[in-house]
């Protein structure tokens, strides 16, 4: 009896401590499961967290960049209307006229005003909208900088104003690239067309900028 009362003993410890070591097995696993998981949930949300900064980084900009990030969508759609030709030689033709039209006008008046306006507006800019030269260089948004973006305006000392603008695309050294409309390879004022004009300093008479914030309200 003795020798089977210590058989019987040792079977039950034995199941005992195998069954335990399988529970603990088990619990260790499973915290594993839960620790990784917890893990992996951590990295997905940060994923996201620095998905989202980076979109609002690049795609949403602000402050100064956001003034950069304006400037060059603005030359570059300037850019996309090189070689538009007007149809008859007298202010018309589609493109041009969707121009006029941003100013509220229609076909056979000077475009070059209103070609800057067209452009400001498909960048989403409430202003200008215009195709009255001066009126694109109000004193609250004269400066000097030749930025990307900025619009120059030349003088005409016979019709004593700026009768001409354009889209300032560079600055390298004293001279201007520019994007100008209703103008031909000479610069003149009333082209055929579409053009990138290359201009010394010296013939810019202003510079206004309608893309900074400090410059909001005419």
């Amino acid at each position: 009896m003795v020798v089977i009362e210590s058989i019987s003993n040792d079977y039950w410890a034995s199941t005992f401590i195998v069954y335990g070591f399988t529970i603990l097995r088990f619990i260790a696993m499973a915290t594993v499961r839960i620790l990784l998981g917890i893990i992996w949930y951590t990295l997905i949300i940060w994923c996201n967290v620095f998905h989202r900064y980076l979109l609002k980084e690049h795609s949403q900009p602000s402050g100064e960049i956001t003034n950069q990030y304006c400037r060059d969508r603005l030359v570059k759609l300037a850019q996309a209307e090189i070689g538009v030709r007007e149809k008859t030689n007298a202010n018309d033709g589609e493109r041009v006229e969707a121009y006029l039209k941003t100013a509220g006008l229609k076909k056979g008046f000077p475009y070059c005003a209103a070609f800057v306006s067209f452009i400001y507006a498909k960048e989403g800019f409430a202003k200008p909208r215009t195709a009255w030269c001066p009126d694109l260089f109000p004193k609250s948004r004269i400066t000097g900088q030749y930025l990307a973006g900025n619009v120059l305006g030349i003088y005409f000392p016979e019709l004593k104003r700026i009768a001409h603008v354009g889209i300032i695309e560079n600055l390298r050294g004293d001279w201007c690239s520019s994007i100008e409309a209703n103008t031909n390879p000479g610069g003149g004022r009333n082209g055929d067309g579409v053009y990138r004009r290359i201009r010394h300093r010296r013939t810019i008479h202003q510079v206004a900028d309608w893309i900074n914030k400090e410059r909001s309200v005419p």
